[in-house]
């Protein structure tokens, strides 16, 4: 066997175990170059685990920052939500306004319309009443002065048949 394929290691715990064993069979035997290939075999176990134990870190560091990163996204996606519920409720909110304005516009317009319309209404009445008045007034006065006028006449008639001369 040469240097380099004993130098050859194989890692993991195994590997650990083969390490101690090859050093400790080395000291036994005296054999410095069994021992340091066996010291070199525990190492580079070591060394392996180090490394995976770091590269599991890493990835446990990894998956942290995109949960870390999916959380700040879920927590904006939310605000953006909410923001926009708050807009339709706000939208919504203003339309119903308007409708309940515009219906008390259209309430108050009728009631405009209809209070207008009772004023044309008795506007007309009193204008009707004033009218039939005025007549009845000229059909009195008409009556009157025919009353008047027969009465001048008999008056007249008695007056020529009192005195016939003056006429």
């Amino acid at each position: 066997m040469t240097d380099e394929e004993r130098e050859r290691t194989s890692g993991g715990f195994a590997g650990k175990v083969a390490g101690r064993a090859k050093e400790a069979a080395g000291k036994l035997l005296d054999n410095e170059d069994l021992a340091r290939e066996g010291r070199l075999q525990e190492a580079q176990s070591d060394a392996e685990k180090d490394a995976a134990d770091r590269a599991a870190e890493a990835r446990q560091r990894e998956a942290e920052a995109e949960l870390e990163a999916e959380q700040v996204e879920t927590r904006a996606e939310r605000e953006r939500l909410a923001a926009e519920v708050r807009e339709e409720r706000t939208e919504e909110a203003a339309e119903t306004d308007q409708a309940r304005a515009q219906r008390q516009a259209d309430i108050e317009a009728e009631g405009a319309k209809e209070d207008a319309e009772a004023d044309r209404r008795a506007e007309q009445q009193r204008a009707d009443l004033a009218e039939q008045r005025a007549e009845q007034t000229r059909l009195a006065e008409k009556t009157e002065a025919a009353r008047l006028e027969a009465e001048a006449k008999r008056a007249e008639a008695k007056a020529d048949a009192i005195d016939p001369e003056e006429n």
